[in-house]
């Protein structure tokens, strides 16, 4: 089944990344940290469809995503900047393996934080605490939502910068070793989501600190 969301509002979160409002319409249900595939409704546009997470709550009035424009790729989310209210998605039905799973890990590198955004702040509506954020960008101002990060209450959040020598937060990339020095309690769930390689990086790392299958929650090819 596919759905027409229509844009409310939209305003800039960073200098490439953009909060969309879109209404809801009737059946367009999910869960927190799920996705769905959804083409600009423009000519030329209806057929270039790519997965994009709902950072609102599945029981809001609306329909919200935080999507970052990458002006190189010639795509779909280069138009983002130069949408406006009244502009539409085609939407298919919401689905996804990201959902909530308890309190855990978040292992989150670049746009990969956006399931993210759903599922934290589900767990801060509900008094949550002890999650860990754990969060990969190139440089300070690529970070997504870093103020809310810091401000919400049981979450632990934790920058990683790997191409400013000058960041004031963890220099480098995440990896086995900072996983371990970072880390006191590696019984747990964690949560995986950003570009291939890293999720790659995050699930053999974590195997190989004998983290078991079952307690790793990661998007598989949808």
């Amino acid at each position: 089944m596919t759905h027409t969301l229509t844009i409310t509002a939209l305003s800039p979160v960073t200098h490439d990344t953009w909060h969309l409002v879109c209404d809801r319409p009737a059946g367009f249900d999910f869960k927190a940290g799920q996705a769905t595939h959804m083409a600009l409704d423009k000519d030329g546009w209806r057929d270039e469809d790519r997965p994009f997470t709902m950072t609102s709550q599945p029981e809001d009035a609306a329909v919200e995503f935080v999507i970052k424009s990458y002006p190189d790729h010639d795509g779909v989310t280069e138009q983002i900047p130069d949408l406006k209210p009244g502009d539409a998605f085609i939407a298919e039905d919401p689905a996804g393996a990201i959902t909530d799973h308890g309190t855990g890990v978040f292992l989150a590198a670049g746009a990969g934080v956006t399931p993210f955004i759903a599922l934290l702040d589900k767990h801060a509506k509900e008094g949550v605490t002890g999650d860990h954020l754990l969060f990969a960008n190139k440089t300070d101002r690529d970070i997504i939502l870093k103020d809310k990060w810091d401000a919400m209450d049981g979450l632990r959040a934790i920058y990683v910068i790997s191409d400013q020598p000058d960041t004031d937060h963890i220099k480098g990339q995440i990896d086995r070793e900072m996983l371990q020095d970072l880390l006191s309690d590696l019984d747990q769930t964690f949560y995986i989501c950003g570009p291939g390689p890293f999720v790659d990086a995050m699930r053999d790392a974590l195997t190989d600190l004998s983290v078991p299958k079952d307690k790793l929650v990661i998007e598989n090819g949808w």
